[in-house]
Parts: structure tokens; C-alpha cells; sequence
């Protein structure tokens, strides 16, 4: 969608990725609209360093799983603030919107790790984590306003070297503690027709955080979430938590931002579920945070986004 009124509205770009018909990201479109916003369908940002075909596919630093070789990840985070298109992508841009979607390879990560050599979860696309990491490291190079959401989340853990968890499951065995798959439920011993829908968790809100200016409460109940990768720490990076959620006994980070930046912050959960439910009156809605609290987070993207522009801009444009 090109956006209609550049000047009397801001103007949300959401990343590039190529499943672009999930209800999901259908409604992440919709929650933008609903927030006062336009958004920009953005294209892929490549790397000068890499090769790729003529449809925008590498042919060379993806391993046999999907996921960047550690020689491509590597690269990519040496050479990350040097060249790319993305002010080309960004262009007449206010804000970035990164959604949801497959694992961040784990080569990009600070400590690189191989594969975690669970089949079942062998998701990764290494042309949208090089698109995604390098419009990441743009966005914070410059102080565009962003959010992600998410796997969006996860990708601004990695750009600010934070640590990660491959697999939550194995995480909690390593701990010896039990997990019942609270962050995206285990349907294996249901029918393959069953209905399978977000899990929900509530998130405790930290004082004096970008996320409690933004909702002004100290708990979220019900945030839908669907993951089964994580931040496991923050220490030492740039990155401030402001939301977790107890999961039995263990405390998982929820929510992150960056006090460096004008707007940046992360959500482990998926806010446009809530615009989802609430447009089509699901019946278990009420489990879930509500619709007016997750438009809350787009609205303060796409304000951040309007403050940010050219001053000569928005005296233009004020009536």
C-alpha cells in the first residue's frame, strides 16, 4: 500500500519479508491504519558484500538449514554500518515497523552459535535476517523511530549484542526446571484439525520505562505470545528491560528499549493479535490484552515517527 497523505499523516514503514497473506501480518497493516497512520510495504535491503540471483535470493553464505554461515554472519556484523540501500528503502519514511516471523540465525548472534539441531524447528530465512539486521543497524545509527515485535524484538536484542535463547524448551531443561509451554503451546497430542491460537501471558511493567509512559500501568494480562526463542540478557548492552513475565519460577524478558534512542523498543508479543480478535469477535478475546492498550504501542510509534521529522516538514504541513 502506498501511503495517500504523506504531509498530514505519519507514514509507518513495515519491513520487508516475503509472506506478506498470514492473518498475522494482515493485521499488524491494520493496526498501523487504526493507530491514524499510512504504512509502506519496504523493500529488500541487500548487502553489497553478498551475491544474490535476479529474484532477490543469496547464492552464496546460507548453510544447509536456511540460516547465514557464521563466515556471512560475521560479515555482516563487521561491515553493517558501511553500505547498504537502506536510506534508498527508507525514503519518505517517519517510523519502522518489524514484525514477526522466522528465527534470527545464530550466526548473527554476539556469541555465534551453530544450529540447535532441533528439525522441527528448522525456520530460518538468511535474505530477510540480512534485510532486517542492516535496516535495524540504519534505524539505530540515525535514531529512526521503531518498533518490533516479536521475532522485531529478537532482531533488536541481536543488533545490540544482547544474549539469546535458541529454544526455550531446552533452556528450561538446562535450568532443570519445568516448562509447560507457556509462550506458544505444544499441540502434538491434539488432532491436526484442532484450533490452535496464541498463548497469553502478563507482563509486569517497569516504572520509569518508555513501555510504562506509553500504557501508564504496571501489568499487561493476557499478551498474546507464539515463540519459542528469547533474550536471556541485556547486560552490557544498550538495551534497557522494561517488561517480563514469570514462567513458573523463571523470569523471561517480555519487553525491551533503547534509552539512547528517541523510540525504540521491543515486544516479545504480538499486539495486532488483540486487533485481530477484537475485529473478528473472537470468542476467548477477553483472555487476551486488550485492542485500545495494543494500539497504544503503534500510536506512540507513529507519533515518535511524526515528532522526528524535519522541522521545515511540520511547519509545512500544520494547518
Amino acid at each position: 500500500m502506498q501511503h495517500k497523505n504523506h504531509h498530514t499523516r505519519p507514514v509507518i514503514g513495515i519491513a520487508w519479508r516475503t509472506l506478506r497473506h498470514s492473518v498475522s501480518f494482515r493485521f499488524f497493516c491494520e493496526a498501523v491504519e487504526e493507530a491514524g497512520a499510512d504504512y509502506i510495504m519496504l523493500d529488500q535491503v541487500f548487502s553489497p558484500h553478498l551475491s544474490y540471483d535476479s529474484h532477490g535470493k543469496l547464492t552464496e553464505g546460507v548453510d544447509g538449514t536456511g540460516a547465514l554461515t557464521e563466515a556471512a554472519g560475521k560479515m555482516l556484523q563487521d561491515s553493517a554500518r558501511r553500505d547498504s540501500n537502506a536510506r534508498e528503502v527508507l525514503k519518505n519514511v517517519d517510523a519502522v515497523l518489524f514484525t514477526g516471523g522466522q528465527d534470527v540465525s545464530p550466526s548473527l548472534y554476539k556469541h555465534q552459535k551453530p544450529w540447535h539441531k532441533i528439525m522441527k524447528e528448522r525456520d530460518y530465512l538468511a535474505e530477510r535476517d540480512v534485510s532486517d539486521y542492516l535496516l535495524m543497524h540504519y534505524c539505530l545509527d540515525r535514531d529512526i523511530p521503531l518498533l518490533g515485535a516479536c521475532r522485531g524484538m529478537q532482531m533488536l536484542a541481536v543488533v545490540s549484542g544482547a544474549e539469546m535463547i535458541q529454544d526455550i524448551p531446552s533452556y528450561f531443561r538446562e535450568l532443570g526446571a519445568e516448562y509447560r509451554y507457556q509462550h506458544r503451546p505444544f499441540y502434538t497430542d491434539l488432532k491436526v484439525d484442532a484450533p490452535k491460537d496464541f498463548a497469553h501471558n502478563d507482563v509486569q511493567v517497569e516504572k520509569g520505562t518508555l513501555l510504562h509512559d506509553i500504557v501508564e500501568r504496571d501489568l499487561l494480562k493476557g499478551c498474546p505470545c507464539w515463540h519459542h526463542q528469547a533474550v536471556r540478557s541485556v547486560e552490557g548492552t544498550p538495551l534497557k528491560v522494561s517488561g517480563y513475565t514469570m514462567t513458573g519460577q523463571v523470569p523471561m524478558i517480555e519487553v525491551v528499549e533503547r534509552n539512547d534512542q528517541t523510540f525504540a523498543l521491543g515486544v516479545q508479543f504480538h499486539p495486532e493479535a488483540s486487533v485481530l480478535k477484537k475485529c473478528r469477535q473472537s470468542r476467548n478475546r477477553k483472555l487476551y490484552l486488550d485492542c485500545d492498550t495494543s494500539l497504544l504501542l503503534f500510536r506512540s510509534l507513529a507519533a515518535a515517527g511524526l515528532k522526528k521529522r524535519p522541522a521545515s516538514i511540520t511547519a509545512a504541513i500544520q494547518p
